[in-house]
């Protein structure tokens, strides 16, 4: 067997965010005003949950390490949740 085919496969660290973070459906509950399971709760996932699944906020960045050490410009603005101690952030970085 060659070199080549010897190698392990792996995903890119975007592939690998894609199926940890879960954007938001704008309608879960189906189009608006639709009658169609009006009376069933909303299910934000037909799935079953994996370890590390999470959704995306949008109350703070999405890559933190980009933000490092830099304050919010706005004033009023709440603090970025940097943690000074450390440069990586572990699901953002590989």
């Amino acid at each position: 067997m060659s070199e080549e085919k010897k190698r392990s496969y792996f995903d890119l660290s975007n592939v690998e965010k894609q199926k940890n973070f879960l954007t938001a459906e704008e309608f879960p509950e189906g189009p608006f005003g639709s009658p169609i399971g009006k009376d069933d709760p909303v299910e934000n996932k037909s799935t079953p949950w994996q370890e590390g699944q999470r959704y995306y906020s949008n109350f703070n960045y999405e890559d933190k390490t980009f933000h490092q050490n830099i304050p919010r410009q706005m004033d009023g603005a709440h603090p970025t949740h940097d943690d000074p101690n450390t440069d990586e952030q572990p699901p953002y970085t590989t």
